[in-house]
């Protein structure tokens, strides 16, 4: 396994102009600048939660509304975690992760597999916290699956504020993916596949 799974993704459009530097063995260091204090607040959650060394910086068509900055920001740090992780061997693979806030409890299961997938379960009652829309982060979880290749879960089990919910689902996919990314001492440098190959 590379001693320094690290990445840089520099995403520039029409739409949004995105850098991001990632090192996957941090310590939950975050320097998170999007433009939406929100998604600020729960990016800085997954860098702390799962112990990623995380810097973002983005800019992006705020006027029309938050849709294409979350979604760009999904696809950098999808792009991110795929070069940090290089050929996945020697990782674990599979992290499974429920966390609670108050009322609010989210599950998180992650496959780093290759295969993009995203089960996003999540129906909360309120959908806006501030002049955020929680709906949103759908949309970074699916664009941060298609381009890291990994399959991914969400379940939210209990909920009813907004806030509550966002928070649990971020916190629980930070800790299921620390888990599916840690080194599994007993592979070696081998994949974690009986095929041989992810």
């Amino acid at each position: 396994m590379c001693s320094e799974r690290q990445a840089t993704v520099i995403r520039k459009t029409k739409e949004t102009n995105i850098e991001v530097e990632l090192l996957l063995d941090g310590k939950g260091a975050a320097d998170i600048h999007t433009g939406v204090p929100f998604m600020d607040h729960m990016l800085t959650l997954v860098a702390g939660h799962g112990f990623l060394d995380l810097r973002i910086h983005a800019e992006g068509d705020l006027e029309v509304d938050a849709h294409h900055t979350i979604e760009d920001l999904g696809i950098c740090l999808g792009k991110a975690l795929n070069q940090a992780l290089g050929s996945k061997e020697g990782i674990k693979r599979f992290g499974c992760a429920y966390v609670p806030l108050d009322e609010a409890l989210a599950r998180a299961v992650v496959d780093l597999c290759n295969r993009p997938f995203l089960a996003y379960r999540v129906s909360p009652k309120e959908s806006r916290t501030g002049t955020f829309d929680v709906h949103l982060l759908r949309e970074f979880f699916r664009a941060l699956v298609l381009h890291s290749g990994m399959t991914l879960h969400i379940d939210l089990l209990a909920g009813i504020d907004a806030h509550h919910v966002a928070e649990s689902i971020c916190k629980s996919f930070a800790k299921a993916l620390d888990q599916a990314s840690s080194p599994e001492p007993r592979l070696q440098g081998r994949v974690p596949s009986t095929k041989g190959l992810l």
